[in-house]
């Protein structure tokens, strides 16, 4: 009794390792994934892309590399459309002149790449701690304020030209580069293409603006939610009016039909799939992005506005019938 006792341990022990080893870091067919996965391109989305490779790697398949990079969209699909990168994040839509040269590659959109929209996010104007005048703003004033000649010729714009009662003190414009969806959006949508003042600095690297607009009191500057989110013991965000009263950006206001619809917009993710189809941790990393664990459960931590259920749970289905 005591040997049949024994082997039924020993058989049930080795069930379950068995089980283990095919649940949390193998394919379908049981394998175990290793390898790379090369992700680039906007910082607006870094921080959420990171975090999902992030706990990927940490409970999915501690054997793949998934390494994220904050290039910029526009500089990522640069990596992206001559193939070095898997998959390139970006904070707006891709531009029909970048489908064109994916196309002249040989890969045409939804046949060979295959766009993810991620989550909603919430373009924040943020100003210094210690601004106690221009906490509140209407949208015309924000765009007004950001378009050159609008109220100096030289562009040195005072904020009392923008209300009589606030200082007599030049406004310091600060925003991210060309490289970042954030600008494009920001120049495209938001300023409907017209000029911006000539003096307004644009940076490269996200903490670097925090850094700016912390330390002055007359700047302000443009950027995701997320980044505001990670640091609002150094800035505040303005509340916009966009006619009915002024809004606070907000997980409970972002969104297409809330509030701050009008600075809301998509983020997104564009993935190869020939690359899918060669490279089995990139399939399943894809997988993940848009699974329950994925980019619906930590849009919100990352200062992000999680899309319906139904739209990720179409990607899984498509991603689940590649062979």
């Amino acid at each position: 009794m005591k040997k049949w006792m024994a082997l039924l341990l020993l058989m049930t022990m080795l069930l379950a390792v068995a089980g283990c080893g095919t649940t949390n870091n193998g394919d379908d067919n049981g394998d175990v994934l290793s390898g790379t996965v090369n992700v680039d391109g906007s910082g607006t989305v870094y921080p959420l892309m990171a975090h999902i490779a992030e706990n990927y790697m940490t409970d999915v398949a501690p054997d793949v590399s998934v390494q994220v990079g904050r290039a910029g969209s526009s500089a990522g699909f640069k990596m992206f459309i001559p193939g070095e990168t898997d998959l390139s994040d970006a904070s707006r839509k891709i531009k029909d002149t970048e489908v064109e040269e994916l196309a002249a590659k040989g890969w045409n959109m939804d046949e060979q790449i295959m766009e993810i929209k991620l989550a909603y996010d919430g373009l924040t104007m943020v100003i210094n701690k210690d601004n106690d005048w221009a906490r509140k703003m209407t949208r015309e004033e924000v765009v007004n304020m950001y378009l050159s000649g609008q109220y100096k010729a030289d562009d040195k714009v005072l904020w009392s030209d923008i209300r009589p009662e606030w200082p007599a003190e030049e406004i310091k414009f600060y925003g991210p580069n060309e490289n970042h969806g954030t600008y494009e959006f920001f120049y495209e949508v938001i300023l409907d293409e017209q000029e911006m003042v000539t003096t307004a600095k644009l940076e490269q690297e996200y903490s670097t603006l925090v850094d700016l607009v912390s330390k002055d009191k007359n700047a302000i500057a443009f950027f995701g939610f997320g980044y505001y989110v990670n640091n609002q013991d150094k800035l505040q965000a303005v509340k916009v009016d966009f006619g009915n009263g002024p809004v606070e950006p907000g997980l409970e206001t972002i969104g297409e039909d809330l509030p701050y619809a009008g600075f809301t917009r998509l983020v997104y993710t564009y993935l190869n799939l020939e690359y899918a189809k060669e490279k089995p941790q990139l399939l399943d990393f894809a997988k993940f992005i848009v699974s329950e664990d994925g980019a619906r459960k930590l849009a919100g931590d990352n200062g992000f506005a999680p899309l319906p259920d139904a739209i990720h749970d179409d990607y899984l289905s498509t991603l689940e019938s590649i062979q």
